[in-house]
Protein backbone atom coordinates (compact mmCIF):
# COMPACT_ATOMS: atom_id res chain seq x y z
CA UNK A 1 0.00 0.00 0.00
CA UNK A 2 1.31 3.45 -0.88
CA UNK A 3 1.85 6.32 1.46
CA UNK A 4 -1.22 8.06 2.83
CA UNK A 5 -1.75 11.80 2.16
CA UNK A 6 -2.17 14.03 5.11
CA UNK A 7 -5.45 15.94 5.57
CA UNK A 8 -3.69 19.29 4.88
CA UNK A 9 -2.46 18.15 1.47
CA UNK A 10 -5.95 16.96 0.51
CA UNK A 11 -7.42 20.35 1.41
CA UNK A 12 -4.85 22.20 -0.76
CA UNK A 13 -5.58 19.95 -3.75
CA UNK A 14 -9.30 20.48 -3.42
CA UNK A 15 -8.95 24.25 -3.39
CA UNK A 16 -6.64 24.27 -6.43
CA UNK A 17 -9.13 22.16 -8.45
CA UNK A 18 -11.83 24.83 -8.20
CA UNK A 19 -11.80 27.04 -11.39
CA UNK A 20 -11.47 30.84 -10.83
CA UNK A 21 -14.48 31.38 -13.11
CA UNK A 22 -16.69 29.49 -10.69
CA UNK A 23 -15.76 31.76 -7.84
CA UNK A 24 -17.94 34.86 -8.01
CA UNK A 25 -16.96 38.32 -6.95
CA UNK A 26 -18.99 39.07 -3.83
CA UNK A 27 -19.40 42.73 -4.87
CA UNK A 28 -20.68 41.82 -8.38
CA UNK A 29 -23.14 39.37 -6.93
CA UNK A 30 -24.50 41.98 -4.58
CA UNK A 31 -25.05 44.53 -7.42
CA UNK A 32 -26.76 42.01 -9.73
CA UNK A 33 -29.04 40.88 -6.97
CA UNK A 34 -29.98 44.47 -6.11
CA UNK A 35 -30.79 45.25 -9.77
CA UNK A 36 -32.92 42.15 -10.10
CA UNK A 37 -34.78 42.95 -6.95
CA UNK A 38 -35.38 46.57 -8.00
CA UNK A 39 -36.69 45.40 -11.40
CA UNK A 40 -39.16 43.10 -9.73
CA UNK A 41 -40.46 46.00 -7.63
CA UNK A 42 -41.23 48.31 -10.65
CA UNK A 43 -44.97 48.59 -11.26
CA UNK A 44 -46.16 49.73 -14.71
CA UNK A 45 -49.59 51.34 -14.93
CA UNK A 46 -52.01 49.48 -17.15
CA UNK A 47 -54.62 51.81 -18.70
CA UNK A 48 -56.22 49.22 -20.93
CA UNK A 49 -59.97 49.61 -20.65
CA UNK A 50 -59.48 52.58 -18.33
CA UNK A 51 -57.95 55.38 -20.42
CA UNK A 52 -55.64 56.35 -23.27
CA UNK A 53 -52.10 57.72 -23.40
CA UNK A 54 -50.81 60.20 -26.00
CA UNK A 55 -47.28 60.60 -27.39
CA UNK A 56 -46.26 62.79 -24.45
CA UNK A 57 -47.45 60.36 -21.81
CA UNK A 58 -50.62 62.20 -20.82
CA UNK A 59 -53.52 60.01 -19.78
CA UNK A 60 -57.08 60.65 -20.93
CA UNK A 61 -60.29 59.27 -19.52
CA UNK A 62 -62.74 57.13 -21.42
CA UNK A 63 -64.90 59.30 -23.65
CA UNK A 64 -62.43 62.18 -23.57
CA UNK A 65 -61.41 63.77 -26.86
CA UNK A 66 -57.70 64.40 -27.41
CA UNK A 67 -54.92 64.69 -29.97
CA UNK A 68 -52.49 61.78 -29.72
CA UNK A 69 -49.73 63.64 -31.57
CA UNK A 70 -48.77 67.04 -32.94
CA UNK A 71 -50.03 66.46 -36.47
CA UNK A 72 -52.69 63.85 -35.81
CA UNK A 73 -56.42 64.03 -36.18
CA UNK A 74 -58.51 64.25 -32.98
CA UNK A 75 -59.38 60.98 -31.24
CA UNK A 76 -61.87 59.76 -28.65
CA UNK A 77 -60.65 57.48 -25.91
CA UNK A 78 -62.58 54.19 -25.80
CA UNK A 79 -62.16 50.89 -23.98
CA UNK A 80 -60.63 49.48 -27.15
CA UNK A 81 -58.19 52.36 -27.48
CA UNK A 82 -58.25 55.67 -29.35
CA UNK A 83 -60.78 56.01 -32.17
CA UNK A 84 -59.55 58.80 -34.41
CA UNK A 85 -61.30 60.96 -37.00
CA UNK A 86 -60.54 60.33 -40.66
CA UNK A 87 -61.88 63.47 -42.37
CA UNK A 88 -61.81 64.16 -46.10
CA UNK A 89 -59.12 66.79 -46.29
CA UNK A 90 -59.51 69.54 -48.90
CA UNK A 91 -57.31 69.27 -51.94
CA UNK A 92 -54.22 71.40 -51.93
CA UNK A 93 -53.86 74.12 -54.51
CA UNK A 94 -51.93 72.77 -57.52
CA UNK A 95 -49.63 75.79 -57.37
CA UNK A 96 -48.94 75.41 -53.65
CA UNK A 97 -45.24 75.82 -52.89
CA UNK A 98 -45.30 75.42 -49.08
CA UNK A 99 -47.30 72.79 -47.21
CA UNK A 100 -47.50 72.50 -43.41
CA UNK A 101 -48.56 69.38 -41.52
CA UNK A 102 -49.46 70.97 -38.18
CA UNK A 103 -52.95 69.59 -37.91
CA UNK A 104 -55.27 66.85 -38.95
CA UNK A 105 -55.11 67.89 -42.63
CA UNK A 106 -52.15 69.32 -44.55
CA UNK A 107 -52.47 73.04 -45.09
CA UNK A 108 -51.14 75.16 -47.95
CA UNK A 109 -49.28 78.18 -46.59
CA UNK A 110 -47.88 79.65 -49.78
CA UNK A 111 -49.22 79.69 -53.31
CA UNK A 112 -47.24 80.57 -56.38
CA UNK A 113 -48.19 84.18 -57.16
CA UNK A 114 -46.54 84.70 -60.50
CA UNK A 115 -46.59 83.38 -64.05
CA UNK A 116 -43.78 81.97 -66.13
CA UNK A 117 -43.78 82.54 -69.86
CA UNK A 118 -40.86 81.94 -72.20
CA UNK A 119 -38.35 81.82 -69.33
CA UNK A 120 -39.61 85.10 -67.84
CA UNK A 121 -41.76 85.75 -64.76
CA UNK A 122 -44.70 88.13 -64.49
CA UNK A 123 -46.85 89.32 -61.58
CA UNK A 124 -50.50 88.36 -61.25
CA UNK A 125 -52.65 90.53 -63.59
CA UNK A 126 -49.55 91.97 -65.23
CA UNK A 127 -49.99 92.68 -68.95
CA UNK A 128 -47.10 92.34 -71.38
CA UNK A 129 -46.26 91.98 -75.06
CA UNK A 130 -43.78 89.18 -75.78
CA UNK A 131 -43.87 90.19 -79.46
CA UNK A 132 -45.38 93.06 -81.48
CA UNK A 133 -48.35 90.89 -82.43
CA UNK A 134 -49.06 89.37 -79.00
CA UNK A 135 -50.86 90.83 -76.00
CA UNK A 136 -50.69 88.68 -72.86
CA UNK A 137 -51.74 88.78 -69.22
CA UNK A 138 -50.77 86.79 -66.14
CA UNK A 139 -54.05 85.41 -64.79
CA UNK A 140 -54.84 84.76 -61.08
CA UNK A 141 -54.57 81.01 -61.71
CA UNK A 142 -50.89 81.50 -62.67
CA UNK A 143 -51.59 80.86 -66.32
CA UNK A 144 -50.74 83.21 -69.17
CA UNK A 145 -53.47 84.03 -71.69
CA UNK A 146 -52.46 85.69 -74.94
CA UNK A 147 -54.26 87.28 -77.86
CA UNK A 148 -52.58 87.42 -81.26
CA UNK A 149 -53.40 90.40 -83.44
CA UNK A 150 -55.31 89.67 -86.63
CA UNK A 151 -53.86 91.92 -89.29
CA UNK A 152 -56.08 93.24 -92.05
CA UNK A 153 -55.15 92.65 -95.67
CA UNK A 154 -52.87 95.53 -96.68
CA UNK A 155 -54.20 97.92 -99.32
CA UNK A 156 -51.04 97.71 -101.34
CA UNK A 157 -48.86 95.20 -103.14
CA UNK A 158 -45.63 96.30 -101.46
CA UNK A 159 -46.31 96.46 -97.69
CA UNK A 160 -43.42 96.82 -95.29
CA UNK A 161 -42.86 95.79 -91.67
CA UNK A 162 -41.65 98.47 -89.30
CA UNK A 163 -39.79 97.65 -86.08
CA UNK A 164 -42.08 97.13 -83.06
CA UNK A 165 -45.15 97.05 -85.27
CA UNK A 166 -47.22 93.92 -85.66
CA UNK A 167 -48.99 94.48 -88.96
CA UNK A 168 -47.46 95.55 -92.26
CA UNK A 169 -48.14 99.07 -93.50
CA UNK A 170 -48.38 100.69 -96.91
CA UNK A 171 -45.85 103.52 -96.70
CA UNK A 172 -46.85 104.92 -100.10
CA UNK A 173 -50.58 104.39 -99.71
CA UNK A 174 -52.88 101.99 -101.63
CA UNK A 175 -51.64 100.71 -104.96
CA UNK A 176 -51.78 97.79 -107.37
CA UNK A 177 -49.90 96.17 -110.21
CA UNK A 178 -50.35 97.26 -113.78
CA UNK A 179 -48.31 94.58 -115.44
CA UNK A 180 -44.99 94.83 -113.65
CA UNK A 181 -45.50 98.48 -112.77
CA UNK A 182 -46.93 99.57 -109.40
CA UNK A 183 -49.43 102.38 -109.78
CA UNK A 184 -51.23 104.37 -107.05
CA UNK A 185 -54.90 103.71 -106.45
CA UNK A 186 -57.71 106.17 -107.08
CA UNK A 187 -56.39 107.74 -110.27
CA UNK A 188 -55.84 106.80 -113.88
CA UNK A 189 -52.22 106.26 -114.71
CA UNK A 190 -50.71 106.27 -118.16
CA UNK A 191 -48.28 103.40 -118.09
CA UNK A 192 -47.18 103.99 -121.68
CA UNK A 193 -48.18 106.11 -124.66
CA UNK A 194 -51.02 103.77 -125.55
CA UNK A 195 -52.21 102.34 -122.17
CA UNK A 196 -54.07 103.90 -119.26
CA UNK A 197 -54.67 101.82 -116.09
CA UNK A 198 -56.63 102.19 -112.88
CA UNK A 199 -56.67 100.09 -109.69
CA UNK A 200 -59.83 98.28 -108.61
CA UNK A 201 -61.51 100.03 -105.71
CA UNK A 202 -60.87 98.01 -102.55
CA UNK A 203 -59.39 95.02 -104.37
CA UNK A 204 -55.77 96.12 -104.34
CA UNK A 205 -54.44 92.63 -104.91
CA UNK A 206 -56.14 92.39 -108.31
CA UNK A 207 -54.29 93.57 -111.42
CA UNK A 208 -55.26 97.04 -112.59
CA UNK A 209 -57.92 97.61 -115.18
CA UNK A 210 -56.23 98.92 -118.26
CA UNK A 211 -57.51 100.55 -121.43
CA UNK A 212 -55.33 100.32 -124.50
CA UNK A 213 -55.92 102.84 -127.23
CA UNK A 214 -55.08 102.45 -130.90
CA UNK A 215 -51.61 103.67 -131.54
CA UNK A 216 -49.48 104.32 -134.61
CA UNK A 217 -45.78 104.15 -134.16
CA UNK A 218 -46.27 104.43 -130.42
CA UNK A 219 -48.47 107.50 -130.66
CA UNK A 220 -52.08 107.56 -129.58
CA UNK A 221 -54.57 108.24 -132.40
CA UNK A 222 -57.09 109.89 -130.15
Amino acid sequence: MGPLLSPAVVLVLALSAVSPATVGNPEDYTADEAERTAGENIVFDDYRGKGCVDDSGFVYKLGERFYPGHSNCPCVCTEDGPVCDQPECPKLHPKCTKVEHNGCCPECKEVKNFCEYRSKTYKILEEFKPSPCEWCRCEPNNEVHCVVSDCAVPECVNPVYEPEQCCPICKNGPNCFAGTTIIPAGIEVKVDDCTICRCHNGDWWKPAQCLRRECLNGQSLS
